[in-house]
């Protein structure tokens, strides 16, 4: 297997690497991974509808068919079963395709080739035979899409043996996850939020990636632990400096990967807090939200000071109404409630 360079145009027309002032927004730096994953090797593969388009999917597929090529990057029909079958084969082939769902809803079409198929290969033969695709979801929240093109199924896909789940919530994790996700041996559903595609911050140029499995502390504190997941680790921060201002001293815990779970990092920090607030953008019924409680309640019961909260989407569908929209979105407002709730 050819393996060349590890830098992409989309890298070199920044700031050179060396600069700390370097940004790349979310939605780039999941392009810069592609580039240089591409790059560096030949068996990595985008598939899905729209993929020739540089703009669509908020430019992560910038220049990556003029550089790499239709054999590559591959555009297919409106068939999320077909191409996502297509891309699971094609990892059974040796290649190392990444299969992207613009809109997560219609990855319920593929659940033959995802669940059945990819999800078991790895068990049915012994661990001999690798799998190495990513199935790539992205959350269209709000935008008044209405319930049918904007529902967050993470905690669908983290319920099944043999799939990781990933939801970075920076623009540095979710490059370094995706490396990860690429390189990994076997199924990775990638998920992440539209919401977050405009955030920018400090990536490396360099390829690095950023182990599955593994959260990380974006703030410390001693009064209570919040885990928040993917976009609501923004609002998480914005609700602990509203806090800070009362003097309240708020952990903010970002799992980044859903499945596995990075259990004793969250274990820790509510051993340490004796509260926990747990922000999730899924439902709250059998969600993200109530598992992580659930390994809590389950490990360090006797170190809760109070009962764990849960901050959530209710379990209605998500409205088209603009209005409404702001009420079904839980955001800062909701987690600084939530907080004052687990203190009282």
């Amino acid at each position: 297997m050819q393996q060349r360079g590890v830098h992409s145009p989309i890298s070199r027309r920044r700031v050179p690497m060396s600069s700390p002032n370097r940004k790349l927004s979310y939605s780039l730096a999941i392009n810069e991974a592609f580039h240089q994953t591409m790059e560096q090797d030949d068996s990595v593969m985008l598939i899905g509808q729209g993929v020739k388009s540089p703009w669509y999917v908020g430019n992560t597929a910038l220049g990556l068919i003029s550089r790499f090529g239709e054999a590559r990057v591959i555009d297919t029909p409106v068939s999320e079963n077909a191409m996502t079958g297509a891309a699971v084969g094609a990892a059974l082939a040796g290649m190392r395709p990444v299969v992207v769902h613009p809109r997560m809803d219609f990855m319920l079409y593929a659940f033959d080739p995802i669940i059945n198929e990819a999800a078991n290969w790895h068990y049915m033969n012994g661990g001999r035979l690798p799998v190495p695709v990513v199935v790539w979801g992205v959350i269209n929240r709000a935008g008044e899409q209405g319930a049918q093109h904007s529902q967050a199924l993470h905690a669908m896909f983290a319920h099944v043996p043999g799939l990781k789940v990933v939801m970075p919530a920076t623009p540095y994790d979710a490059k370094g996850l995706m490396v990860a996700a690429i390189r990994d041996d076997n199924p990775v559903v990638f998920i992440d939020d539209r919401w977050l595609y405009n955030t920018e911050e400090h990536v490396p140029e360099e390829i690095y990636s950023v182990p599955i499995g593994k959260g990380i502390v974006r703030r410390k504190g001693k009064d209570i632990t919040v885990v928040a997941v993917s976009y609501l680790v923004k609002e998480a921060l914005q609700a602990a400096e509203i806090l800070a201002q009362d003097g309240i001293e708020v952990e903010v815990v970002d799992p980044r990967t859903i499945k596995p779970l990075d259990e004793e990092l969250i274990l820790d920090s509510v051993r340490k807090t004796g509260r926990a607030v747990i922000a999730d953008g899924g439902w709250k019924s059998y969600g993200v939200a109530a598992e992580i409680s659930a390994v809590i309640a389950e490990n360090c019961l006797s170190s809760l000071k109070s009962n764990i909260v849960r901050v959530t989407l209710p379990d209605l569908p998500a409205p088209a109404s603009r209005t409404l929209e702001q009420a079904y979105y839980p955001r800062a407002a909701e987690i600084v409630a939530a907080v004052r709730k687990a203190l009282l």
